[in-house]
């Protein structure tokens, strides 16, 4: 299964449609998974167009979002356990609140958000799977979303792009 990740698009603010390279994944997607920090039900509408979406909602996030989706979330893709959280609070690193989020609980992959810093890495036997932002870089050179693709194997990457039109 080929799952596009996202978090932080913060629109509108911070771009008024999702950019071409994304898009381009988009299509070919069977899942959406967005980390929070969406800003608006209207990203939501625009992801669902692709594929069915999973998601959080973020620190920035207001009633409407949480409304409709949990602070955090496990899901289940062919036998792999997902956590998703956006990874907002206090004290400690976000990537240690993504943890501790799901201390206890087995999981296969934690995709989290909030700092907009992509990362991918093995923490124990977790990958932690943070797809930094397709629409604010912050102080970073590249916007940025990853693929995670889930069969028998777990396949997972960054995509780094520069222009979000």
């Amino acid at each position: 299964m080929k799952i596009i990740v996202v978090a932080d698009t913060h629109m509108p603010g911070k771009g008024k449609q999702l950019p071409a390279r994304l898009v381009k994944e988009l299509e070919s997607a069977e899942l959406i998974i967005h980390a929070g920090d969406w800003k608006s039900m209207e990203v939501y509408s625009m992801l669902s167009r692709y594929a069915e979406v999973k998601g959080v909602y973020g620190n920035v996030d207001g009633d409407d979002i949480k409304e409709n989706f949990a602070l955090k979330e496990i899901v289940d893709v062919a036998g792999h356990k997902i956590g998703i959280i956006h990874g907002h609070g206090d004290k400690k690193t976000t990537e240690k609140r993504a943890i501790e989020a799901f201390e206890g609980e087995a999981m296969d992959v934690i995709i989290y958000g909030h700092s907009h810093i992509p990362m991918l890495k093995y923490f124990k036997k977790t990958l932690l799977f943070n797809p930094g932002s397709p629409t604010d870089k912050r102080a970073l050179p590249y916007y940025s979303f990853g693929i995670l693709e889930i069969d028998q194997e777990v396949r997972s990457e960054i995509i780094f792009f520069s222009d979000k039109s």
